[in-house]
């Protein structure tokens, strides 16, 4: 494995700039050890957050670099054991020495990152998002699309993957999620939603994963206030495909994406 350079320290440091943002108390978007990140450090290995570690807190120490071949080979085979799992994730380890243990959403992340287009990723748990999460109306509403900039800065629509148990299994089902995704709409989505778990928003550049985090928490607050005013006025699939399609808006993407 090629040691890792300079640039790949560069993006290690976005990483944690945008971990510490995706963790700040003020966001409410996940507290404690809750969530994890990831982005692609070079053609054959990643950064994904050690287990127990927190966003707001996490520096360059709170990361342990991975191969990407090795932890997606977990994709195939008869689903392994807790034991089994960290056992493999330790041996997929760039870096023997390393003494932090790699997330338990490691192959979760790998998938993520292997979508086209993805090098960013980041999974949290805003309490506004599982509101509706870990709702019986979760497939009923999730779903609909709001406002333009929802949109704009979230997509045409979410990927939602009902409850796995994390790890391997929900890595598993959100594999086969993205691959129908992008096979009914061209590209993979940019916001994940898991039942009863929380977000995963999908990006090119930190800011992006930054700003459809941000996004999908104002639509979900405002949707939370929208059923108290009798409903939710969905867009229109048409208003939806003019937005996604317009090329103003696809510069506005490009200057939100940074």
């Amino acid at each position: 494995m090629t040691a890792v350079a300079s640039k790949p320290d560069a993006v290690l440091a976005e990483l944690v700039a945008m971990s510490n943002h995706l963790g700040a108390r003020e966001n409410d978007y996940s507290i404690i050890g809750e969530g994890n990140t990831s982005t692609v450090a070079d053609g054959e290995s990643f950064w994904v957050k050690a287990s127990g570690s927190e966003l707001r807190t996490a520096t360059a120490a709170s990361f342990v670099r991975l191969s990407t071949v090795r932890v997606l080979a977990m994709l195939e085979g008869a689903e392994p054991s807790d034991e089994q799992v960290t056992a493999w994730l330790t041996a997929c380890k760039c870096d023997a020495k390393a003494k932090v243990r790699p997330s338990t959403e490691a192959l979760l992340h790998a998938v993520c990152l292997a979508s086209p287009g993805v090098r960013f990723v980041g999974h949290t748990h805003p309490t506004a998002v599982n509101a509706l999460a870990c709702s019986a109306s979760f497939e009923k509403l999730a779903t609909g699309r709001l406002f333009p900039d929802h949109v704009v800065v979230c997509g045409p629509s979410p990927l939602l993957v009902g409850y796995f148990d994390p790890g391997v299994p929900l890595a598993r089902a959100l594999h086969k999620g993205l691959l129908a995704y992008t096979a009914r709409y061209g590209s993979g989505p940019k916001e994940v939603l898991l039942q009863g778990h929380g977000l995963i928003a999908l990006g090119k550049t930190s800011r992006e994963v930054e700003n459809i985090t941000a996004m999908s928490v104002k639509a979900h607050r405002i949707l939370a206030g929208a059923m108290v005013f009798g409903g939710a006025r969905f867009m229109g699939q048409a208003d939806i495909d003019r937005i996604h399609g317009r090329s103003d808006e696809a510069y506005r993407q490009r200057v939100f994406g940074g």
